[in-house]
């Protein structure tokens, strides 16, 4: 693969109370754990930042999936809900992923073709297939 762009960003501190900051200073902030896994939350967590990435690339796959097959994309929005959970073997976490699709104006079966489609392209999903469960929702 040839890479176009690599992002890059460290960790420092306390992990999910850290801090995280991108080689370019766009993105600079404290972490924090959520109050649902015993922490103060209050700020970012690394499955919210997951989520916005993994939206706003699905979004942009399936932007690109329509306007090639000349299908219209107004008012089209993706929703990514990522869990954080224990392992069914109780070692480790594992994430599930749910992309919420609206494609208003389009019947059915033509979103449902298009969005399988933008989830064989999108970078994201690739990353993901195999290893998590991603479950697609049109609504």
């Amino acid at each position: 693969m040839a890479v176009l762009y690599t992002a890059e960003a460290v960790a420092t501190g306390a992990g999910r109370d850290g801090h995280v900051r991108s080689s370019d200073g766009l993105l600079d902030f404290d972490l924090a754990k959520p109050k649902e896994m015993g922490g103060r939350g209050g700020a970012p967590n690394p499955e919210m930042l997951f989520a916005a990435g993994y939206a706003a690339c699905f979004h942009n796959a399936l932007l690109g999936v329509l306007k090639r097959a000349g299908v219209p994309a107004e008012g089209s929005t993706v929703t990514a809900r990522v869990g954080i959970g224990r392992n069914e073997n109780g070692v480790g976490f594992g994430l599930t992923v749910t992309l919420r699709i609206s494609l208003p104006g389009l019947d059915e079966a033509t979103a449902k073709d298009q969005v399988d489609k933008a989830h064989l392209v999108c970078p994201y999903s690739n990353a993901t297939r195999g290893n998590i469960d991603v479950n697609l929702e049109l609504v």
